[in-house]
């Protein structure tokens, strides 16, 4: 029998190549290498194996950007760290990535469980430090929800590593290039926000 941990990654990897639809309960139980009925055994549901699928790999992850958002730092630094902290959590957990992309394109309950509990308690205490800054002028008044697709969208690029490398990524991906790609990507993007960062 795997242990937890091994389960709850086989079921990321599961959910995350075939998405939730596709990911039957007898192909679970055959990447995990169990009888077809553990999920419900263990888990009451597929609904509910997905849940803890998904608060295992983000409970550390919100852990860290809480301790970001309510750290004693200027707007800038605050919104400069979080989106840092961002893209290199999709350096930890790229299949995350993949599947919160399939998530995020239809409306469903797992929508919503990822809205409530992950998205919004990010967002919310955020959107304080955004407004100071857009009325400011130090960073672009725009829609909060053309904000949040300015940032996310990029995550593409250490995730859809087939792409990467035919625009010219070099081979092979290591966890060091991979994260140098996340640092990239976060200057990029708050450096195009906010300007660039003049320490």
């Amino acid at each position: 029998m795997p242990t937890e941990a091994e389960i709850l990654r086989r079921g990321m990897e599961a959910f995350a190549e075939l998405g939730y639809d596709r990911t039957s309960a007898r192909e679970l139980a055959r990447r995990l290498g169990v009888s077809h009925n553990f999920i419900n055994d263990r888990y009451g549901s597929k609904a509910n194996f997905w849940r803890a699928v998904v608060d295992s790999m983000l409970e550390t992850d919100q852990r860290e950007r809480q301790r970001l958002l309510e750290a004693d730092v200027d707007d800038a630094e605050r919104v400069r760290a979080v989106i840092g902290h961002f893209y290199q959590a999709a350096v930890e957990a790229p299949l995350l990535g993949r599947l919160l992309a399939d998530e995020f394109a239809r409306e469903s309950e797992r929508l919503d469980y990822l809205y409530e509990k992950y998205v919004a308690p990010t967002l919310e205490p955020l959107v304080p430090a955004l407004e100071r800054l857009m009325a400011a002028r130090r960073m672009p008044a725009v829609p909060l929800d053309v904000l949040f697709f300015a940032v996310i969208s990029p995550v593409a690029g250490l995730v859809q590593l087939p792409l990467a490398h035919r625009l010219g990524r070099a081979q092979p991906v290591t966890r060091e290039s991979q994260e140098r790609t996340a640092r990239e990507l976060a200057d990029l993007i708050v450096d195009g926000l906010l300007g660039r960062d003049r320490r």
